[in-house]
């Protein structure tokens, strides 16, 4: 499975920039024009977020812009009809996160199937357990490339985070802190020792910081002993008050 574009993409001599925004936000066709922006402005990483009406880990913004998509008439068919031929333009690793209610309503080998066909590299599910993905999914997602990425938070053991390390395949979401998504300008001395926490644990996958970053600053120390990091809410305010021109912009501001 090393030819995944996630694996690829840890593998280069520098720290990565993810960014999150919700599928079909501001405006329902805006997917693949965001996509391209963000490629264009030296992005690493993107996670498409897959709208849901009852998104428990997010935060404000978050929820707003993926309560604005539902009613703009996002669903996981369009989303899939809006990715038909995105490797065309787009090289970059793509990363569906979603909760796994829709996708089980989809139907998950369908799922997975529609993923493969459109070049997504990895999933990241909040509530999907790594013991039930273990035990019913593993199989399943490494027969189409699939990565599952996982969260955990400053409250997880370290045997459950090794059990996670054990499971995972391209990089551990490293949750800064346990509240919900957003953005914060500064982190505190408990996000710190529990970023020296997790890199003394010396696990087989690189960490990516998420959630509270929002600036060079949050960027800079999140990445100081992980291997990247990933923006969501900053930037969907910014999308929401400058449009996708208001990208390249961002991005040169976290850089």
């Amino acid at each position: 499975m090393t030819t995944n574009r996630i694996h690829q993409k840890l593998q280069e001599d520098k720290k990565i920039l993810s960014i999150y925004f919700t599928a079909g936000y501001p405006d329902l066709e805006d997917t693949v024009p965001i996509l391209e922006k963000l490629q264009e402005s030296g992005v690493d990483m993107v996670e498409i977020g897959l709208p849901f009406s009852d998104p428990l880990a997010d935060g404000p913004t978050i929820q707003e812009s993926s309560t604005r998509a539902l009613k703009n008439g996002m669903t996981t068919t369009k989303l899939f009809d809006q990715l038909k031929n995105v490797r065309d333009k787009i090289h970059i690793p793509l990363i569906l996160m979603g909760y796994f209610n829709p996708m089980m309503q989809y139907g998950v080998e369908r799922f997975c199937v529609q993923c493969a066909e459109t070049g997504i590299d990895g999933l990241i599910i909040p509530d999907l357990p790594v013991d039930v993905y273990e035990e019913e999914y593993k199989d399943m997602f490494e027969r189409y490339s699939l990565f599952n990425i996982f969260l955990i938070t400053p409250q997880t053991p370290d045997e459950r985070i090794r059990f996670i390390d054990s499971v995972s395949d391209g990089f551990i979401y490293m949750v800064s802190s346990a509240s919900v998504t957003g953005a914060k300008n500064t982190f505190g001395d408990v996000q710190k020792q529990y970023f020296e926490r997790i890199h003394a644990l010396h696990l087989k996958n690189p960490q990516v910081v998420g959630f509270g970053i929002s600036n060079a600053e949050t960027y800079k120390a999140a990445t100081k002993l992980a291997r990247g990091a990933i923006i969501g809410s900053a930037f969907i305010k910014t999308i929401s008050e400058k449009g996708i021109e208001g990208i390249p912009e961002f991005i040169k501001g976290i850089r």
